[in-house]
């Protein structure tokens, strides 16, 4: 489906990923409907959409995790529009961390940003969704953690996992309703994300953090390039939607040679462990 006259709802879309893939869609004709932890950050987004031309339906920051506040939101905009066509489920955080190091905190954290804040957003907009009869699409940001064991990602990946399940089951559930689901598998992208990720028991200011932080960089694409995967994912009805192709390979290498997965992951996690020393 093209975005042209569409509704579009897009989570996390003060900064990173979010913000580039409000601005893509509303270039190419969408009405927002904008949402984010950060009230100022959101403001700026709405502010550059206007400034471009863009047509901002709403915006109004809000925690996905908490489902009184998604439900609030999704009351406000269907008592005006009725429902949207698009939902973007792109907010997320990170943390990362070896399995002693990591608290309950964390896992619960991630598990209710990460999974239970894209289920609040699916089950208070996608309902009416259906109910309008116009089709539509669902996008959800998983990550490469959602498809690979990679090291240190436990809890991250118990998120990210777990939406992957959802999406899953929902691209047939909705199909018959013209609903198309996209699941978005981003690499490494330089967005704000890798600035506040805590790696649980690492030194933040450590020399090691900031050359692995930098490599990290060099190998990322920009929030837009994955803006523009999300939005030809959109187009064409993907489902698994890569945003570079090293993940689209390193997924083909553990569905057709599991055995050099299994190696690459090793030695990860290995490369890892050295350059990330874990402070006492």
């Amino acid at each position: 489906m093209e975005l042209t006259g569409k509704r579009v709802l897009v989570t996390g879309a003060a900064s990173g990923i979010g913000r580039a893939t409000a601005l893509l869609a509303a270039r190419q004709g969408a009405e927002l409907y904008l949402t984010d932890l950060d009230p100022d950050g959101l403001a700026a987004t709405a502010e550059a959409v206007v400034a471009a031309g863009g047509a901002v339906g709403h915006h109004g920051a809000l925690d996905v995790s908490d489902l009184t506040q998604v439900q609030a939101l999704a009351d406000e905009v269907h008592a005006r529009v009725g429902s949207v066509d698009v939902v973007m489920n792109i907010a997320g955080v990170s943390t990362w961390g070896t399995v002693d190091r990591l608290t309950h905190r964390h896992w619960r954290k991630l598990v209710e940003v990460n999974l239970m804040g894209p289920i609040h957003v699916i089950e208070t907009f996608v309902p009416p969704m259906i109910r309008a009869g116009r089709g539509g699409h669902l996008v959800n940001v998983s990550s490469a953690a959602g498809l690979f064991g990679l090291p240190w990602h436990a809890a991250y990946s118990a998120s990210k996992f777990g939406l992957r399940g959802v999406s899953e089951v929902l691209r047939f559930d909705l199909r018959e309703h013209r609903i198309g689901v996209s699941l978005v598998c981003p690499g490494a992208v330089r967005t704000p994300l890798t600035e506040t990720v805590e790696i649980v028991g690492v030194d933040r200011d450590g020399p090691e953090l900031r050359r692995a932080l930098e490599r990290f960089r060099r190998h990322a694409v920009t929030p837009e390039a994955a803006a523009r995967a999300i939005v030809k994912g959109i187009r064409k009805n993907r489902y698994l939607v890569y945003t570079s192709a090293d993940i689209r390979l390193v997924h083909l290498a553990q569905r057709l040679c599991p055995p050099l997965y299994v190696a690459a992951m090793r030695a990860l996690g290995v490369a890892m462990r050295r350059a990330l020393p874990v402070v006492s």
